[in-house]
Parts: C-alpha cells; sequence; structure tokens
C-alpha cells in the first residue's frame, strides 16, 4: 500500500548550492492530535476526511460511529 499524502509535495531549493530537495506531506507523519483537529475542521473536504478516518483505524485506539448509529442508540437508551 502506497503512503497517503496529507498535503502537497514541497520543493525546497538550496540557494548557494542550487540542489533542489522535496519534501512530502504522509499522514504517518503527523500526530493523532492533528489528525482528529483537521478531521473535526470545517474546512476539511470530505475526501481528505476519509483519508484521515482511515489512518485514525489504521493506527487503533480511535472509534468512529456514525449518526444513524448514534440515534439508534439514543432512541433504544430512551425507551428503556
Amino acid at each position: 500500500m502506497s503512503p497517503v499524502k496529507f498535503g502537497k509535495s514541497h520543493v525546497n531549493i538550496n540557494r548557494e548550492t542550487k540542489k533542489k530537495t522535496i519534501s512530502h506531506d504522509y499522514m504517518k507523519t503527523k500526530t493523532n492530535k492533528e489528525l482528529i483537529e483537521a478531521f473535526n475542521s470545517a474546512n476539511t473536504l470530505p475526501k481528505k476526511k476519509q483519508k484521515i478516518k482511515n489512518e485514525l483505524v489504521r493506527r487503533g485506539g480511535v472509534i468512529f460511529v456514525s449518526e444513524e448509529t448514534e440515534k439508534a442508540q439514543s432512541l433504544s437508551d430512551a425507551l428503556n
């Protein structure tokens, strides 16, 4: 499986030697806190949210509950 990109790649140019180095922004280099903040942001596109969700599930320890499941759970709790 290829690494998942978080943002765009950047080309850094050393002004003295004119050598170019490319720095990639991969999902695996981000902390859980950064990923959760990006996931909860209103500006994050759905495609990126799905990538973040997949990364957090891959790492483990994070459980996502769909809204439908949450509503059904609250309804069953209210009836009991």
